[in-house]
């Protein structure tokens, strides 16, 4: 939209609001204790400062001075932002005795005159005030109090400062007046998931007038710098934007099989038991086109950088120097540690850094870390359509359990989204376990549909000719035609 925003300074809210808040507008910030609510809008008053703004943060619950310390960490400063401490702590006590009306009514109603005559003082840009909650507390008439706090945000509004009222969900709960009175809503949750017991934070608009926004549940980080939030998009689904050229696993056997390589700018699945020798094959394509200067990043969610490193030395593959380039880029990932959209995060970042080719294993490790956030398919599926719409090619490392028996691609039900689908499996010949290897779709170019042998060595990956004179061999146990 055209009209004028204004910048949140907290990491990917601006994205998800699409722009920026709309100025001069009433919003509810709404969260249960330790949500984050303090901190979100202490970070949106900072931005306003290093923006040029007036600031003004108007506390009723927590004294200032608590503040500024429960702060300190961050290493932010509040100086310049004018802190008002409307708290029995932060102004003078009341000692007299009331005999008309009620005390709750007469401090209500000073906080009230207090508020305005704070406002009117600084007449802030940017406005916070914590907490709305603490109002309604004190509040003995619920219709005296919903006129009051309409008659504030109709004040606010009048005003053209932009405001953030902070507010308990509960609350909102049983009064939706003020919900329908401000013109945005956004919601702080921390939960705890069920499967795996760690703290789930989002942030999600509920209502947003005068604007388009991105719905859904926005995983949220509280980090040492403050608030990140890592919008969920939807990528759209576009034509797969291919350069004509291949990627290649520099193994001539392979090659031939695969008509050449794969073609860029597509998915592909490289699947098969443990063991087998998926990870060094998918390794063997990025470390060939960084010899072309293709940069590649490969996200590891089981093994270290050390690790592959060293596993790829054994296996006649140095990709150390390719490394020291830059070329190669190896991210070793924790799934306990990262919400499915900070992953995407990660991966769009190194798209935006260039990155053409990337890999990711594997979808067991990230299968773990989408628990609790939708199914791994929705998730796969905006990755393949995000890697498209860029021309990236991606090589999921796909492990299935049973070494012989039925065939399948993948126990994930995701096979339909790849391009590309290369097996590996064990099979036993004359008391000897032999690795094959064959491909089984590729949708945009020709391939060999062939069954050859697959050996991993000291010098590197071989791959024979075609295997003949056996039947039922992917069933890990072939028999001799007679």
């Amino acid at each position: 939209m055209s009209e004028q925003r204004i910048t949140s300074g907290i990491a990917g809210m601006d994205v998800i609001l699409q722009g920026g808040l709309i100025p001069g507008r009433s919003y509810l910030l709404a969260g249960a204790t330790g949500t984050g609510k303090t901190i979100l809008s202490l970070q949106w008053l900072l931005e306003g400062i290093n923006k040029g703004e007036s600031c003004q943060y108007i506390t009723l619950a927590e004294p200032g001075g608590e503040i500024e310390r429960n702060i300190s960490s961050f290493g932010w400063s509040l100086e310049k932002i004018d802190l008002v401490d409307l708290t029995s702590r932060g102004g003078r006590s009341q000692t007299e005795e009331y005999h008309v009306f009620s005390p709750s009514e007469v401090e209500l109603s000073q906080k009230w005159e207090a508020i305005y005559a704070a406002i009117e003082s600084k007449k802030p840009d940017r406005l916070v005030i914590d907490s709305i909650t603490f109002l309604r507390y004190l509040s003995t008439d619920e219709y005296q109090f919903r006129k009051h706090l309409l008659e504030f945000v109709n004040y606010l509004d009048a005003s053209g400062c932009t405001t953030f009222l902070l507010y308990e969900p509960e609350e909102m709960k049983n009064d939706v007046s003020l919900a329908l009175a401000v013109d945005g809503i956004f919601r702080l949750r921390r939960e705890l998931s069920s499967a795996r017991v760690i703290e789930m934070r989002s942030f999600e608009i509920v209502k947003l007038r005068g604007s388009n926004y991105n719905s859904g549940l926005h995983q949220m980080r509280i980090t040492s710098g403050g608030i990140v939030i890592f919008s969920h998009l939807i990528e759209k689904i576009t034509p797969i934007k291919t350069s004509g050229e291949k990627d290649s696993s520099g193994i001539a056997e392979l090659n031939e099989l695969l008509k050449g390589g794969l073609e860029s700018g597509t998915a592909t699945i490289i699947t098969g038991p443990s063991g087998v020798g998926k990870s060094t094959l998918g390794l063997n394509f990025l470390s060939h086109d960084a010899i072309s200067g293709k940069t590649s990043v490969l996200y590891s969610f089981e093994e270290s950088k050390e690790f592959i490193v060293h596993r790829a030395v054994n296996t006649g593959l140095d990709v150390q120097p390719a490394l020291d380039k830059g070329v190669i880029k190896i991210v070793h990932v924790n799934p306990m540690e990262l919400y499915p959209d900070e992953f995407f995060h990660l991966l769009r970042n190194d798209v935006n850094d260039g990155a053409k080719i990337v890999m990711v294993d594997s979808l067991r490790g990230y299968n773990l870390a989408m628990e609790q956030f939708g199914t791994i398919i929705a998730n796969t599926q905006n990755m393949v359509n995000f890697f498209k719409s860029r021309g990236v090619s991606v090589l999921f490392i796909n492990e299935i359990e049973h070494i012989t028996g039925d065939l399948m691609l993948t126990e994930l039900g995701i096979s339909y989204i790849a391009d590309n689908a290369i097996l590996l499996r064990f099979a036993e010949i004359d008391g000897k376990i032999i690795r094959v290897i064959s491909c089984m779709n590729k949708r945009l170019g020709e391939f060999e549909p062939e069954l050859r042998e697959f050996q991993i060595s000291s010098r590197g990956i071989t791959v024979g000719t075609q295997l003949e004179g056996f039947i039922g061999t992917l069933t890990g146990v072939p028999e001799r035609i007679k």
